[in-house]
C-alpha cells in the first residue's frame, strides 16, 4: 500500500488554506482529514446511535444525497418561479447535468458519508470494544456510507484507524472497494438481528433482513461498480443473480411479503412491506412539491419539485387529468400508484394520526400520488395562486412568454408529488428507505438477467396496485415498473445507470450531455483532492 505521511499531507493543507480566500473550498473532519491521536472510543454503543441519527438527517433531506439520486435523473426537476428556487442554478444544474466542480449539492454527501464511515470504523476498532450487536450495526451502516460515496463517486477513501492519524487513507475504487462492501455486509447478516415483518418500530435499526436488502441491491449493480472508472459496461455475473434471489428469498422468510394499499405504506404504521425505515421528518417529501396555498399545515407549501410529463405518462390514466373521489376511487382510468385529486376534504371521524380542522380532516383535500390540474380547499373551494389565478398544476413548464423553459415559471408549472400525506402528520419521523416490493422486483430483474422470464412476478406487483397485467415484460418495462413503484424513493439514478438509461435524453437536458459519459459519476471535492493524493478526479472533470 501507497503511505503518504504527514509532509505531503500538511503541504496540501496549507494550500487548500491559501485558496480558501478566493473560493469555497474546505476541508472538513472526514476520511481525508481527522484528529489526531485516535485510541478507541468510550462508549461505542452510544456513537452508533449517533451514527444512525446523523444518517437518517441526511436520507431525510431535499438536497445533497436525494438531489443526486432523483434530482438528476426524469423524475424530478426544481423550475426557478419568479425568485424562488433561483439558488444561483443548484437545481436546474443537477437536472440538466450541467454540474461543475464546486456544487453544494456534490460536496456535501461526500464529506457526509465519509464522516459516516469513518465513526463506524472507529466503532469497528478493536480499541472501542464494542459489543457484537453493536459491531454487526456498524459493519451495516459503514457497507451503506461506502456503497453511497462508491455509488455516487466511484472512489471510497478509508482510513485505517490503526494507523497513525496523519498518514493519508487508502482509496479503494473497482474490486477492492466491491470486496470491502460485501464484507462488511455479511458480518452485518451474520452479527444483526430477525426482525419480522409488521414490527414497527424495531424496524428502524439495522436487521438481518436489511442487510440482505442491502446486499441484493449491491449485487446488481456489481458489475458496474468494478468497472465504473474505466468506462462502465460489464455484464452481470450469474452467481451474483443467482444469490440476490436467495437474498431475497430469506426477507421473505421473515414474514415480509407485497401489501394491497399503496398509500397506506407511507404513514407511521405497522405493515409487511416495510423492510427499514429512518427516524427523520417526512416534511421534505411532503412540502417542496406542494403550493404555498395548499394546506395551512407547516404554514403551507414551498411550491418546488416536480416531477416530467413523460415520467407521468408512465403510469396508465388519462394523460390530462387525474381525479379520484373522497374515498380514492379513480375517475381518469389510473392506476393506483398514480394516485389523484380529491375534489374537497373529509369529515374529520378522528381516525388515528389526523387532526380536526373547522370538521374536516386536516390536510385531507390534498391528493396522493401525482397532483395535476385544479386543487381544492378542505370546503371544496377551488384554491388560487398568490396572484388570485385558478391553482391549476399543469404538464409543462413554461416562461411567461409560453416557450419552455426552467427560469421564469409561474406557481403552477409542474405536476406535483405526494407520495407522504400532510393528513397524518405534515412532520412524522417515519421516512421509509427499504421495501419488499423493491426487493420483489430485484428478485424479478435477477431472474431476468439469468435467462428467466419475470413476467408473471412484475404482474404479481402490478395486481396488487391495481395496475393491468403486461403481456410480458422487456428489460425496458422492468425499469419502468421500478419507476412506478418506486417513484421519490431515493433509487432512480442507480437504476436509470443499471439499465443503460441515465445518459439518454429528457426534457431540458441537452444532447451533449446525453452523450457524456462523464455525468456517470460526480467529480470528487478539490478540497479532498488536495488533502488526499491518493484520490484522482474522475474522468471528464
Amino acid at each position: 500500500m501507497k503511505r503518504n505521511h504527514f509532509k505531503i499531507y500538511a503541504s496540501a493543507f496549507l494550500l487548500v488554506l491559501g485558496l480558501s480566500s478566493c473560493t469555497d473550498l474546505e476541508i472538513e473532519e472526514t476520511d481525508s482529514f481527522i484528529s489526531s491521536g485516535f485510541q478507541g472510543l468510550q462508549d461505542p454503543a452510544s456513537s452508533l446511535n449517533a451514527l444512525y441519527g446523523s444518517i437518517y438527517g441526511q436520507l431525510g433531506d431535499q438536497a445533497n444525497t436525494y438531489a443526486l439520486r432523483e434530482v438528476t435523473t426524469d423524475a424530478a426537476l426544481i423550475p426557478t418561479r419568479g425568485a424562488d428556487w433561483g439558488d444561483n442554478g443548484r437545481w436546474r444544474k443537477l437536472h440538466q447535468h450541467e454540474w461543475g466542480l464546486e456544487e453544494t449539492d456534490i460536496l456535501t454527501p461526500f464529506n457526509q458519508w465519509n464522516s459516516n464511515q469513518l465513526l463506524a470504523s472507529q466503532i469497528l476498532d478493536s480499541r472501542s470494544s464494542a459489543s457484537a450487536d453493536v459491531a454487526a450495526g456498524a459493519s451495516f451502516l459503514r457497507a451503506m456510507a461506502m456503497w453511497t460515496i462508491l455509488d455516487l463517486y466511484g472512489q471510497v477513501p478509508f482510513r485505517d484507524t490503526s494507523l497513525p492519524s496523519t498518514e493519508v487513507p487508502t482509496v479503494l475504487t473497482g474490486q477492492a472497494a466491491v470486496d470491502f462492501i460485501l464484507a462488511d455486509l455479511d458480518n452485518a447478516i451474520s452479527g444483526l438481528p430477525t426482525v419480522a415483518a409488521g414490527a414497527g418500530d424495531d424496524l428502524n435499526r439495522g436487521s438481518k433482513a436489511a442487510a440482505r436488502f442491502l446486499k441484493a441491491r449491491f449485487l446488481l449493480n456489481k458489475h458496474i461498480y468494478v468497472n465504473q472508472l474505466n468506462g462502465g459496461g460489464g455484464t452481470p455475473d450469474s452467481s451474483d443473480m443467482a444469490e440476490v434471489i436467495s437474498l431475497v428469498d430469506a426477507i421473505a422468510a421473515d414474514g415480509f411479503a407485497l401489501q394491497a394499499g399503496y398509500f397506506e405504506l407511507f404513514r407511521n404504521t405497522a405493515d409487511n412491506e416495510t423492510i427499514w425505515w429512518a427516524q427523520t421528518g417526512i416534511g421534505n417529501r411532503i412540502f417542496n412539491g406542494l403550493h404555498y396555498n395548499s394546506t395551512g399545515i407547516g404554514g403551507g407549501g414551498w411550491n418546488g419539485f416536480s416531477t416530467l410529463a413523460e415520467y407521468y405518462d408512465l403510469f396508465e390514466g388519462d394523460a390530462n387529468s387525474n381525479r379520484v373521489e373522497l374515498d380514492e376511487t379513480a375517475l381518469d382510468g389510473q392506476e393506483e400508484r398514480r394516485g389523484g385529486v380529491p375534489p374537497s376534504g373529509l369529515t374529520f371521524t378522528g381516525r388515528d394520526g389526523t387532526e380536526d380542522e373547522g370538521g374536516f380532516e386536516n390536510g385531507s383535500n390534498v391528493g396522493n400520488g401525482f397532483l395535476i390540474n385544479q386543487q381544492y380547499a378542505l370546503d371544496g373551494t377551488p384554491l388560487q395562486d398568490r396572484q388570485g389565478a385558478p391553482l391549476q398544476f399543469s404538464r409543462g413548464f413554461v416562461d411567461g412568454t409560453g416557450a419552455p423553459n426552467l427560469i421564469n415559471n409561474n406557481e403552477q408549472t409542474g405536476i406535483r408529488v405526494m407520495k407522504y400525506n400532510p393528513r397524518f402528520g405534515g412532520f412524522t419521523e417515519h421516512s421509509i428507505q427499504f421495501r419488499y416490493a423493491d426487493a420483489h422486483l430485484m428478485k424479478a430483474e435477477a431472474m431476468m438477467r439469468s435467462g428467466g422470464d419475470p413476467t408473471a412476478m412484475v404482474n404479481e406487483l402490478r395486481a396488487i396496485r391495481g395496475a393491468a397485467p403486461l403481456g410480458t415484460v422487456t428489460e425496458s418495462d422492468l425499469l419502468d415498473e421500478r419507476g412506478r413503484e418506486l417513484y421519490a424513493e431515493g433509487v432512480r439514478r442507480t437504476d436509470m445507470i443499471r439499465f443503460g438509461q441515465y445518459l439518454r435524453q429528457w426534457e431540458f437536458k441537452s444532447a451533449a450531455e446525453s452523450t457524456n459519459t462523464a455525468r456517470l459519476l460526480f467529480p470528487i471535492p478539490l478540497p479532498q483532492l488536495l488533502a488526499n493524493p491518493n484520490l484522482v478526479q474522475n474522468p471528464g472533470y
